[in-house]
């Protein structure tokens, strides 16, 4: 992101107020945008330029075009890197690469084959988003990264197969919530499956700890300012096992957070769809209805799922483990990246 960009002096976090949910919700939308897609290398390093400009007080206050580009930025770098985000994986991306698998998943119908390939489909995605997006102080092996693939898909198509076999069983329940019950089976097995995903995935940072950062007072930034970052560079004081759970423990919520609007409004709209006597009449339009549900739901779901939580999260040292308890910075407070 934009604090990997040379300059001595800070930008702004963001142009809304991160201290509250709406506020969040807002900024959440621009690292969401799709249209930030269509920047092209170009685009992404005139971003890159005009960023620098103010950093090194070129540019002495923030500006619509500043800000254009601090959202450039920082939808398409990585905040612990500074390198771009695979396109195809980054959360501006989400809800176009996401609205195929789901939409495939929620496909009325399916069969043991279909079911299996689509849940395969939707874990192999996750795996490459969370992986992808996922706090770089800690790294996951190639071997630990199939490892936890290969659970992910094994758990979801379990609980998706079984939920299926299960529901049509199910006596003394009208027809109609048994239809019901059956399009919803993807959304217990990609809810259940998406956070696990998300803990096998980043559970090395469980098991090592991420870097927690020390929270700087106005007077500390300053300082900085003036003596510029390679002259007073902020160090880690260490991984915190605690703050690598806070944070993946948020992250697989946000999941599921996500994946409940998305994996429940449209295939319950298309059950009363269904039975209008528009879509009877015309059942090759039900494939193109439910993309539509599916991307109307998408887009609103990411940002409200992504601003549940901060990204660059403090919190009092003296909850995390005893050697930072004395550590903290202003106000005892620590800071870390939580990943997306």
């Amino acid at each position: 992101m934009s604090a990997s960009l040379p300059g001595p002096r800070d930008l702004p976090a963001s142009q809304y107020d991160l201290t509250t949910y709406w506020g969040r919700v807002r900024h959440a939308a621009d690292l969401a945008d799709p249209r930030t897609l269509l920047v092209s290398s170009a685009g992404l390093d005139q971003a890159k330029q005009l960023i620098a400009s103010y950093k090194q007080k070129k540019i002495p206050a923030m500006t619509p075009d500043l800000w254009e580009a601090k959202k450039v930025v920082d939808s398409t770098l990585h905040p612990d890197t500074g390198e771009p985000v695979m396109l195809p994986f980054r959360m501006s991306a989400y809800v176009l690469t996401n609205l195929v698998v789901t939409a495939g998943m929620l496909t009325p119908g399916l069969q043991t084959t279909g079911t299996l390939l689509w849940q395969i489909g939707n874990q192999s995605l996750n795996v490459a988003v969370n992986n992808a997006n996922a706090n770089k102080s800690t790294p996951l092996s190639t071997s630990q990264i199939a490892k936890s693939y290969l659970m992910a898909v094994s758990a979801s198509c379990s609980v998706a197969l079984g939920l299926n076999a299960l529901v049509p069983r199910i006596k003394g329940i009208a027809p109609n919530t048994r239809l019901i019950l059956s399009r919803l089976v993807p959304f217990a097995a990609v809810a259940s499956a998406s956070a696990l995903n998300v803990f096998l995935m980043r559970g090395e940072e469980i098991r090592r700890g991420i870097d927690v950062y020390p929270v700087l007072s106005e007077e500390e930034r300053t300082k900085r300012e003036k003596l510029g970052d390679d002259a007073n560079p902020l160090e880690s004081l260490g991984k915190s096992k605690k703050a690598a759970t806070l944070a993946v423990g948020e992250t697989a919520v946000s999941r599921v957070l996500n994946a409940t609007p998305i994996m429940v409004i449209p295939p319950l709209l298309l059950v009363r769809l269904e039975k209008t006597q528009w879509l009877k009449s015309r059942p090759r339009m039900i494939l193109p209805v439910n993309l539509g549900l599916v991307l109307t739901t998408s887009l609103f779901a990411l940002p409200l799922a992504l601003a549940a939580f901060p990204q660059r999260q403090a919190i009092s040292a003296s909850s995390l483990e005893e050697e930072f308890w004395e550590r903290g910075g202003h106000g005892g407070m620590v800071e870390f990246n939580r990943g997306i």
